[in-house]
């Protein structure tokens, strides 16, 4: 579609703005402390922690780094095998590109659209080591029954909760799920400090402590004492210890700034309002799609809450899904559709994946999924138009609509 302003336009900002973050940054560039002194730092991933029910949280300066570094805690060695959705952005998983592992892409489940559990046992092998799954849109994935196959199995599972910020499993909430979990600040985010910005949760203390060194310059070794003298340098008092390393990573000097930090501390209390405009907003398209059998929204378990990072929807059928996007369009309605298929990605492809690997996540993409917009952002006149437009453009469809009239599979994506 051609670049052009939109009445209702996709969210560029996932939280809401409050003069208390105005009062942190100007309190900021008047700070005589040192910024990268990490006071800040430490408060926003002590109020993190406690916020999501983890022991540890470490942040990082962005979503894709967390997830680099949270792999890195997975010890991956050649010849394991990492199962993975392939229903995410393609952060999630390019980490994976620079280990000699396989992986599998596990399909979904056509109406949460998160990974399907009945799919995944069955690409279960003595080789798996890991499963990185996402929280799709904001809609909890079903984790007792995952977790409960990685316990029989001995494997670890990675969280994605770049969309699950103010979501529910169970009365708990993403980023305490799994053993360990990564979250995102960037700008569209339900948490957005300064653009960029990212956290990684886990239970565990000695992978705090592996993350806060790889984080840091410092190298993340393991060192010994060659003898319990110091040699001095000569013509100096200096004295350094003489150590053996095993250096398993380099340092990152991945640190979030402070300025980040703050504005992060500032609106961890504002997540539940955000997310609740979301929510409001969802509901509304709910009550628009209940009329129109021909499109059904993504759905959470009762078991669950929505935190509507992302509101999706499914059509009965391309020529459909197609036509009520340019519907949408020409009302001045801006559409995303997120996300393609991983597994079908070119640095994938030349692994070997090939369509026909996860036929629901690719029918999902490339016959029925549509984004409609809902962020806090939104006017209340905006939010409006939005549901006239959608309720018009419905109902101009289901005056007129097609028979099916599917795609030849040669056609539904590329080889």
């Amino acid at each position: 579609m051609l670049d052009k302003s939109y009445l209702v336009p996709w969210g560029k900002r996932g939280s809401l703005s409050t003069d208390t973050e105005a009062a942190v940054l100007a309190e900021l560039v008047h700070e005589s402390t040192p910024l990268p002194a990490g006071v800040r730092r430490e408060r926003f991933e002590r109020s993190f922690a406690a916020s999501v029910g983890s022991r540890h949280a470490i942040s990082v300066n962005s979503g894709a780094v967390a997830l680099q570094m949270a792999i890195r805690m997975l010890d991956l060695a050649p010849g394991d095998e990492v199962i993975a959705t392939p229903q995410t952005h393609r952060a999630t998983v390019q980490p994976l590109l620079d280990y000699d592992v396989r992986v599998r892409f596990c399909d979904i489940d056509p109406t949460t659209l998160n990974l399907d559990p009945a799919a995944l046992e069955a690409l279960i092998t003595p080789r798996t080591r890991a499963l990185l799954l996402v929280h799709y849109g904001g809609c909890p994935a079903e984790m007792d029954t995952v977790m409960a196959l990685a316990r029989r199995h001995g494997f670890l599972v990675l969280e994605d909760c770049v969309h699950a910020l103010g979501a529910r499993y169970r009365g708990r909430s993403p980023g305490s799920l799994a053993d360990l979990a990564t979250f995102s600040l960037r700008n569209a985010k339900s948490g957005t400090a300064l653009g960029e910005g990212g956290l990684i949760t886990c239970d565990r203390d000695d992978w705090a402590e592996r993350l806060h060194r790889l984080r840091a310059p410092d190298r993340d070794a393991r060192t010994a004492h060659l003898q319990p003298e110091s040699a001095g340098l000569p013509g100096t008092s200096y004295a350094m210890p003489l150590q053996r390393g095993c250096v398993r990573r380099p340092g990152s000097d991945a640190t979030m700034p402070e300025g980040v930090a703050a504005l992060g501390q500032a609106q961890l209390a504002g997540v539940e309002t955000a997310v609740a405009r979301r929510r409001a907003l969802a509901g509304r398209l709910d009550e628009v799609l209940a009329r129109y059998p021909f499109l059904t929204p993504q759905s959470a378990p009762a078991h669950s809450v929505h935190s509507y990072h992302l509101y999706t929807c499914l059509a009965d059928h391309q020529e459909l899904r197609d036509r009520l996007v340019l519907a949408l369009d020409r009302r001045g309605v801006e559409i995303q559709l997120r996300y393609f298929p991983q597994h079908l990605l070119p640095q994938w492809r030349q692994r070997g994946h090939l369509r026909g690997e996860c036929p629901v996540a690719e029918r999902s993409w490339f016959e029925q999924h549509l984004n409609l917009p809902c962020h806090p952002t939104l006017t209340p006149h905006q939010q409006d138009y939005l549901i006239e437009a959608l309720d018009g453009a419905l109902a101009e469809l289901n005056g007129a609509a097609p028979a099916p009239a599917r795609m030849p599979a040669t056609a539904c994506g590329p080889r």
